[in-house]
């Protein structure tokens, strides 16, 4: 029925006019009495066969939120009501900023995909990590997982980036239970440059600094990388994350390429430029996992994220040497009860394998 009503009802309507509306939905539902417990009995799959622990910390499930459902930590209860484990905030950046002009987020629906160029619109470090300190303070009856992703702010220089980072975490890394570094969103210009190497390390550096000093503990830090990137610059980022005794690698954002897609050369036209996510990703993020998976030898954990869809797909990624998963555009497509029927499906499919041995 959901997919009835996304194609052709909630189609007609601006996409982020319409995140808007369901989001504080979601948020409004969560602050209704009973309805957490109502939401969570319909929408939460509670299953001690997906229990896993990750980065020192237990995780109900393999399945989390992407960045960019929640850019601002506004809903983060709410989410767990519908079947995630993690929610990674973000991408937060150090200053506050509205992102790019509207129109900035387009569905190819032909091919379960969106194209976004939002450009990091956010409240800014500071009031984030207010948020967070509040949730952090109180927390709820059924706790989340929470990821902080952090980026560069737009105005800010690139010689100036690892300054401006190193802000984002000393605000956010004490709230956070993992941090993530973004440096491969293709809507603020020049970020995915800071991939290389040699502009990485000072980066990852001074948030491995700062974030440590300011939370007084060891903060899991992972970095997250662009499908588009070379084999061997995939093999560099990695090499560099072990040098640096980082935690892990999220792999991957969204891309700029556009090939082999479904839709009309008008309708992709008319989405215009950014990044896309959905479906097509499926395949370079999993050659993506697989690559960093040999390269890295179980030395960081790898958290997939790209064009997942279905049980198979987690267990496929998880099967690869992916630690974690996480989705969006699926979530988009499906509507609320995709997670935990995704979860049920691989829970499931444990229990089979397990007989059959």
């Amino acid at each position: 029925m959901y997919r009835t009503v996304y194609r052709h009802v909630l189609t007609r309507f601006d996409a982020e006019v319409a995140h808007h509306w369901a989001f504080a939905g979601m948020r409004l539902a969560g602050r209704v009495p009973v309805a957490p417990q109502v939401l969570r009995r319909a929408f939460v799959q509670d299953d001690p066969r997906l229990r896993t622990r990750v980065l020192g910390i237990d995780f109900p499930t393999p399945l989390g939120l992407a960045a960019g459902f929640d850019k601002n930590a506004t809903g983060i209860a709410a989410l767990g009501n519908f079947g995630f484990s993690c929610v990674e905030v973000g991408t937060v950046t150090a200053l506050p900023q509205p992102g790019n002009p509207r129109p900035r987020l387009h569905r190819l629906v032909d091919d379960r995909a969106v194209v976004n160029r939002m450009g990091f619109n956010n409240d800014g470090a500071e009031a984030v990590a207010k948020r967070l300190r509040q949730i952090r303070a109180v927390p709820p009856a059924h706790p989340v997982v929470i990821g902080v992703n952090i980026g560069k702010s737009k105005v800010v220089d690139e010689a100036d980036a690892a300054a401006d980072y190193a802000t984002s975490a000393r605000l956010l890394a004490p709230y956070a239970d993992y941090l993530v570094v973004n440096v491969s969103s293709p809507n603020t210009p020049g970020l995915r440059d800071l991939q290389a190497v040699e502009k990485l390390r000072p980066v990852l550096s001074a948030v491995r600094e700062a974030a440590d000093d300011a939370s007084h503990r060891h903060v899991p830090l992972l970095v997250k990388i662009a499908p588009d990137l070379s084999d061997d610059d995939v093999d560099a980022v990695a090499d560099l994350a072990l040098e640096l005794k980082l935690d892990g690698i999220v792999a991957t954002n969204t891309t700029i390429g556009r090939e082999g897609l479904r839709s009309s050369a008008a309708a992709v036209e008319a989405a215009g430029g950014g990044g896309l996510s959905g479906a097509p990703l499926k395949e370079r993020s999993l050659q993506v996992l697989r690559r960093l998976s040999a390269r890295t030898d179980s030395a960081l954990t790898l958290v997939s994220v790209g064009g997942i869809e279905t049980a198979a797909d987690v267990a496929q990624r998880l099967e690869a040497g992916a630690s974690l998963v996480q989705a969006y555009t699926a979530f988009i497509y499906e509507g609320p009860g995709w997670a935990r029927r995704v979860l049920a499906d691989l829970a499931a499919s444990r229990t089979r394998r397990e007989s059959d041995r």
